[in-house]
């Protein structure tokens, strides 16, 4: 049992690290476009983006489990190239991307905000491109942004429930992660399990979010 639980919490962060990395590399040019650039429908993107926000964990789950589906388009082209995201731990990857892409997004596009156009058309002004200027100028000066779309990324994928259970099941080692593992032992009537996944994420909770705001407590003081 216990190397089961080692499994379970091991799984859950594999889970959440991944997300978070992926989502780090879409949410920066995704932030950025919307921060700096006045698209003709951003108003729909932005939509987009802050639906999961509201949108019911089950429907989202549904709707990739439908598109996974060996009955879909999309799922017999996966299938067709030896790809299964039904029921598997990529699909869950999928599936955490897109229910947690606001929480990257949000902070890192408010903190792209905040950035003086000055130091941008400075950057440009001494022929430094685009791509230097983004990482050399404007990254440093997000980093507030940067921490906090980390950290809530990572601590939303860990505690997520309703789209895991959905497009991936309760498959011990690779799709069982922490949060439906509580749901399952509390159905056994096994508290004690369960009491021990509550309490180890809501450690590693109460850690990150203490971490968060004591880094941005940190850099908001040394930007005075």
């Amino acid at each position: 049992m216990e190397s089961e639980f080692i499994a379970t919490m091991v799984l859950t962060f594999k889970l959440a690290s991944i997300t978070t990395l992926i989502l780090l590399l879409i949410a920066i040019p995704l932030a950025w476009i919307l921060a700096f650039n006045n698209l003709r429908f951003r108003s729909i993107v932005e939509t987009i983006v802050s639906m999961p926000l509201v949108l019911p964990p089950s429907v989202l789950g549904f709707y990739l489990l439908l598109a996974f589906s060996p009955v879909s388009t999309i799922g017999s082209f996966l299938i067709d190239h030896d790809i299964r995201l039904a029921f598997s731990f990529e699909g869950l990857v999928v599936g955490s991307v897109l229910f947690s892409l606001p929480f990257m997004v949000h902070p890192i596009q408010a903190a792209l905000s905040q950035v003086p156009r000055s130091i941008i058309e400075a950057s440009y002004t001494l022929g430094k491109s685009p791509l230097i200027t983004a990482i050399r100028v404007v990254l440093p000066s997000i980093r507030h942004g940067l921490i906090s779309g980390i950290v809530l990324a990572f601590a939303h994928t860990v505690g997520e429930f309703g789209v895991i259970l959905m497009i991936g099941g309760n498959i011990p080692g690779e799709t069982r992660v922490a949060s439906i593992a509580i749901y399952d032992e509390v159905e056994s009537l096994n508290y004690v399990m369960a009491h021990q996944y509550a309490l180890t994420l809501f450690a590693v909770t109460f850690v990150i979010l203490l971490l968060v705001y004591t880094l941005n407590k940190k850099s908001l003081m040394s930007i005075r």
